[in-house]
């Protein structure tokens, strides 16, 4: 089976004032279809900016990226921006609600792209927002609610609409132990029953011992690219916990909202649109 993501000799290259800085340097690595991919690194070692290159939301300086028999990395804005909508999500690590809608509206937002009736996605919206534990929230406005909350309602709105590939940068950065755990269990279960491929940024070694593959980043340049063996899966996911835990409920989520009460987004990413959207309310 062919890769489901292909990088071949990726470079990219910053200017800041007169100097320039390699981000990422002759970078090539393939993912198959599926696999619950992590990328790891430390900060400052380019694991992000790979993210967004695979993600298509940078132009490499030179190299190529192919998403299936698409190479994502020579198109342009308007094919690029098509094809993220039909087949791409991305998990931001500050969120990206928009604040005009509810918690359900923006799950729903890529139902709606895709034609769905507005009675439907909603319903499809609250019963992706209710496996996220947030079933109370679905009315609520970003800004009632915590930044673990919110980092939920974005990994809903990423799953909704059962896309081929995710890529998230974070996900569980604003959540409390507990409730990464769970969330970490909700996205593998999710990923392997849809056959979507989820590609995870994380500082965190321990999340990275559940995926089925781990590129290590170290200045720019892949250090290492491994494949874990089903024991090392299984001794990973033993170890966090997730494969006894089943989707978040309500009740135990609303247990750990105090803990999260006081997150707040850190710092902005580039809007996953290429324009800003105006949305009618009574939309169909």
């Amino acid at each position: 089976m062919a890769p489901i993501i292909r990088v071949e000799h990726l470079r990219k290259v910053y200017r800041v004032g007169k100097e320039k800085v390699v981000a990422l340097n002759d970078v090539s690595l393939a993912v198959e279809p599926g696999e619950f991919c992590c990328i790891v690194g430390a900060s400052g070692s380019g694991k992000s900016t790979l993210l967004n290159q695979l993600a298509g939301l940078e132009k490499p300086t030179r190299g190529q990226v192919f998403i299936g028999r698409h190479c994502i990395s020579e198109m342009d804005e308007n094919s690029l921006a098509k094809f993220r909508q039909a087949h791409l999500r991305f998990i931001f690590q500050s969120y990206n609600l928009l604040g005009s809608m509810t918690a359900a509206e923006n799950v729903a937002l890529p139902l709606m792209f895709q034609g769905v009736d507005r009675k439907t996605r909603l319903e499809l919206a609250k019963a992706e927002l209710a496996r996220m534990g947030l079933a109370s929230r679905a009315d609520h406005r970003p800004t009632e609610m915590s930044g673990g909350q919110q980092q939920r309602v974005g990994i809903a709105r990423a799953f909704v609409c059962k896309p081929k590939v995710i890529f998230a940068d974070e996900p569980t950065g604003n959540l409390d132990t507990v409730t990464t755990r769970k969330v970490l269990g909700r996205i593998l279960k999710m990923a392997k029953e849809n056959g979507i491929t989820f590609v995870m940024v994380t500082h965190e070694r321990e999340l990275a011992g559940c995926a089925d593959r781990v590129v290590t980043i170290s200045d720019g340049n892949v250090q290492s690219d491994r494949v874990l063996t089903e024991e090392e899966k299984a001794a990973g996911r033993a170890a966090l916990g997730v494969d006894q835990l089943e989707d978040l409920d309500v009740a135990d989520a609303l247990a750990h909202e105090k803990e999260e009460s006081g997150s707040k987004p850190t710092r902005k990413s580039k809007h996953f649109f290429k324009n800003p959207i105006k949305i009618k309310r009574n939309a169909k």
